[in-house]
């Protein structure tokens, strides 16, 4: 099955084309964004609008609150049910985000990834972190699969206990499955769209820009109604969201909106440097440089007569 995906750090225009390219090819979008899940966080994680979300139908968007948990393995399972809903219409499936792991899981990583959930044993496995450390769990890693536990950082808590979460349920080791899924041909024919800037300055004043928007649009009002009603708890996933957790002092007293809004340009490029990062070690991805040429145009002359 044919699918496109448009990727690449934050401002660089990802959800524009992807809607011009739903138009023309018949589509729908699939976004790709680990934070568009949750209610409720719409300026801050820069969703689309309630206009272009009636003109072309989008998926995995307001789907959690801010206080429920959501993983990669859980967007992996609606991922692939999204697409599979949209091929059975006729219609052509398009990612569009910028959390290249979500994208990972769905057109590299095989299916085992999806079942392989104990949610019991994790929560186990995260109060004995809390309780005896992080080393603790990362020592129980590296008894069962020493690769994993050498290529995962013990402060990765996560990480980890994903690792033992993998091994509980499938009896086969993380770095065993990573093995068959570079050998596994990919479940999906994916044509990803890379977008990016040349000129590195380009791409952070497009990201000062977009800050000063979001901010203009009411940013610090939706930051100030999730405080209040306690949905940026640090327990939470959601409060890691960037665009939050840098203006959370303003609402404490702590400092002021002025440096709070700097702060959140300088966490938004260091965000769009690790995003080109991940983006730039994925060798078939198709470059297009947003502020050397118009990405619709290369956008069509990379897909072509595309026909999903």
């Amino acid at each position: 099955m044919k699918i496109i995906a448009i990727v690449g750090p934050t401002a660089v225009g990802k959800s524009a084309l992807a809607i011009e390219l739903a138009k023309r090819y018949n589509g729908e979008i699939i976004s790709c964004d680990s934070m568009q899940v949750y209610r409720g966080m719409d300026i801050g994680t820069a969703k689309p609008t309630r206009e272009e979300m009636a003109e072309i139908r989008h998926h995995l968007i307001n789907i959690k609150e801010p206080n429920e948990s959501f993983s990669c393995a859980d967007y992996a399972i609606l991922a692939k049910k999204a697409i599979e809903d949209i091929a059975r219409r006729g219609k052509t499936p398009i990612f569009c985000g910028g959390t290249g792991l979500y994208l990972d899981s769905v057109i590299e990583i095989p299916s085992f990834c999806e079942t392989a959930k104990d949610e019991e044993y994790r929560s186990y496995l995260e109060k004995y972190a809390k309780e005896n450390g992080n080393e603790s769990v990362h020592n129980m890693l590296k008894e069962i699969d020493p690769e994993s536990a050498e290529a995962i950082h013990p402060n990765n808590v996560k990480r980890v206990i994903r690792a033992l979460e993998i091994y509980k349920c499938t009896n086969v080791t993380k770095s065993e499955w990573d093995k068959r899924s570079r050998e596994t041909k990919p479940p999906y024919d994916a044509t990803v769209l890379f977008l990016t800037c040349q000129d590195r300055e380009e791409m952070y004043r497009r990201i000062d820009k977009r800050v000063d928007v979001m901010m203009a649009e009411g940013l610090m009002f939706e930051v100030r109604g999730l405080y209040e009603a306690g949905m940026l708890n640090s327990s939470y996933t959601s409060s890691g969201a960037i665009g939050y957790k840098e203006l959370l002092p303003v609402m404490t007293g702590q400092s002021t909106i002025d440096v709070c809004v700097s702060e959140l340009k300088t966490a938004t490029r260091h965000y769009a440097k690790r995003q080109l990062t991940w983006f730039n070690k994925k060798q078939s991805y198709h470059k297009i440089y947003v502020d050397v040429v118009d990405p619709i145009q290369e956008a069509q002359k990379i897909l072509g007569d595309f026909n999903g």
